[in-house]
């Protein structure tokens, strides 16, 4: 890793996906290796997991190795998901049967003891989006509690029950803001946003399942969102791993996840390179 670059003000948003945010890794990867340190983060439910390890000091490598070393095997994810018995367990297994889960609880059993806590733990600043259920608005946490924060942002209707944070009922963050670029833009720095919502895939003329397309009308919702966002005031670098063939839930998918998406890596390093020479985009 070669050393950081502090005059280069470069800011990063991480977009909301579920397991295709797994992609985000090499996204971080190429920074650490490039030895450029965020200035300001922005995440969206998974991104905003992913950007509260990033802003606490884990490496893109190390994310990489957690999501490898909690997902890799079935029984271990099983084992865990069992501790929030009686709450069901067939929301990893499958399009079927959901019941909402307490997204807290979940993420209780799955991240680290040492993962922060409180967002004053954290080296890098972050912000995080919610949906404000009741007020119909972007809510963007970036005090506090950072699991809860972290909770709220990726609590997917239906799958979660919604988090209360000050008395506000939040759902996730992908529903007001799915690639929050627009919270850390501004001040004469750049902007990389990473896009993983991804887009719903199947034969042309082929019915979806209900549950698919219930998470498919989300993804198509999210990304117009995007697209008008991108229209109005575009990053600097804008990414779209090839992240279309994975669900929401296909965390079990780990490795194939990371191995299908890792030419992410080199494409990020390129578009560092341009905004670190201050090049026009190609």
């Amino acid at each position: 890793m070669t050393a950081a670059r502090p005059q280069n003000r470069i800011s990063l948003a991480l977009g909301g996906g579920g397991a295709r945010g797994i992609a985000h890794a090499h996204v971080l990867r190429a920074f650490d290796d490039m030895g450029v340190r965020p200035a300001a983060i922005a995440g969206s439910s998974i991104g905003a997991l992913v950007g509260a390890g990033y802003a606490s000091g884990m490496s893109g490598e190390a994310i990489a190795d957690l999501f490898l070393s909690t997902f890799s095997s079935r029984s271990s994810v099983f084992a865990r998901l069992w501790k929030l018995r009686p709450q069901p367990l067939q929301a990893l297994s499958g399009p079927g049967g959901f019941g909402q889960m307490d997204v807290e609880r979940v993420l209780e059993v799955f991240l680290p003891e040492a993962f922060p806590a409180r967002f004053d733990e954290l080296t890098i600043p972050l912000k995080i989006t919610g949906t404000d259920y009741y007020g119909n608005r972007v809510a963007v946490i970036e005090t506090g509690d950072l699991r809860k924060a972290i909770a709220a942002s990726a609590a997917i209707p239906v799958l979660f029950r919604p988090v209360v944070i000050d008395g506000c009922v939040m759902i996730d963050g992908g529903i007001a803001n799915p690639l929050p670029f627009d919270l850390v833009s501004g001040g004469g720095g750049r902007v990389v946003a990473i896009d993983v919502v991804g887009l719903p895939k199947g034969e042309p003329g082929t019915l979806p399942a209900r549950i698919d397309a219930a998470f498919g009308a989300s993804q198509l919702m999210m990304q117009s969102i995007t697209n008008l966002m991108r229209a109005a005031a575009p990053p600097d670098l804008f990414i779209r791993p090839p992240v279309d063939s994975y669900r929401v839930l296909d965390f079990l998918k780990v490795k194939r996840i990371l191995k299908e998406t890792e030419p992410v890596y080199d494409e990020t390093r390129r578009g560092l390179e341009r905004l670190l020479e201050d090049r026009p985009p190609a």
